[in-house]
């Protein structure tokens, strides 16, 4: 490894890794970014202070205004926004909601070169929703027509330039009120079949025994990734990559996410991370980094376009995870292309 690059890396520049990696973040605008990737002072009266209450208890967040992106895309060439989980683009009657505004305003803050990720709508995915403090089973489960209308046509008429993958993400299920693996692949089958066509679709399903060959099967066939994710309850992303037959299922692309250390739950993991400003000893999960340099190193000798998202409480703090992912996989001397 070059000084040039360990300088780079050591400012937090991921753009010029290598032409077919892009690594970034779940979400940007963090105040504890401060000093790493957003320029201290810069933002002063314009960063919104907040109270979020997670598992009972109550943290202070510092979140910079919607322009500090322009900053963020300085360091990274992706970003995954999840906000889009929670609400669509347009309600029933087809009205933009707050999120189809709040995407409005980060479009007039990118440029060329610049990619999205963005989550669909939880309505969309999700077989129950949390309603009133109780989870019931979701009316709008796998429905095209609200896919198509309230997500995915707004979602390209806005941001068709800089859309670079949708991750549809599916709740974990319980043993006892799952559907078979053989179900569950015809549901989706019948999903992908109806709506158009895309080869930026990714599917992250949080059930492992979904990962398997008649689930697989459907997804290769329509092209669409397995999100690779390194989450409470899924296994390795060594083992969840080798339960697909060691294969991209998408082509063009392939989506890993390191969201929590194995075992444990969001909230453990969000109160353990928060203010997000440096690692934390002995949170991160042993073989994260190194298997997500491997999954790299596959994808490129392959030509599969790779995007690496990092969140916050996978570690800590996701800019320093990106230095020891970059660090790694320019240690690596078999990657070619």
């Amino acid at each position: 490894m070059g000084n040039e690059n360990i300088e780079s890396i050591a400012s937090f520049q991921f753009r010029d890794l290598h032409p077919d990696l892009f690594i970034g973040t779940a979400s940007d605008r963090y105040g504890g970014w401060i000093g790493q990737i957003y320029t201290e002072g810069r933002f002063g009266r314009n960063i919104t202070r907040r109270s979020k209450k997670v598992g009972g208890k109550t943290f202070r967040e510092e979140v910079l205004p919607v322009q500090s992106v322009e900053e963020y895309f300085r360091h990274f060439r992706i970003l995954e926004l999840d906000f889009t989980f929670y609400l669509p683009l347009l309600d029933r009657a087809e009205k933009p909601t707050r999120v189809f505004h709040l995407l409005h305003t980060y479009r007039q803050h990118l440029k060329k070169g610049d990619g999205l990720i963005l989550k669909a709508p939880q309505v969309i995915f999700a077989r129950k929703v949390l309603r009133q403090g109780k989870f019931i089973d979701n009316e709008h489960y796998l429905n095209p027509g609200v896919f198509i209308k309230q997500f995915y046509e707004p979602a390209i008429e806005l941001l068709a330039p800089w859309l670079e993958g949708i991750v549809f993400e599916q709740e974990y299920q319980r043993k006892g009120n799952r559907v078979s693996p053989e179900e569950q692949a015809a549901e989706l089958d019948a999903f992908f079949g109806a709506i158009p066509e895309d080869n930026r679709y990714h599917v992250e399903l949080r059930t492992e025994a979904f990962l398997t060959g008649p689930v697989f099967k459907v997804l290769e066939g329509y092209g669409v990734g397995q999100v690779l994710s390194h989450w409470t309850w899924l296994p390795p992303l060594s083992k969840q990559f080798a339960l697909s037959g060691k294969r991209f299922l998408n082509r063009n692309s392939c989506i890993i996410r390191l969201m929590t250390p194995n075992g444990m739950r969001y909230e453990d993991a969000y109160a353990r991370a928060h203010p997000f400003n440096t690692l934390v000893r002995g949170m991160q999960s042993s073989g994260m980094v190194q298997d997500t340099i491997e999954l790299i190193k596959r994808a490129i000798n392959e030509k599969v376009r790779i995007n690496v998202i990092i969140n916050n409480r996978a570690g800590g703090n996701a800019p320093l995870i990106a230095q020891q992912i970059a660090n790694g996989f320019l240690a690596v001397p078999e990657i070619t292309g």
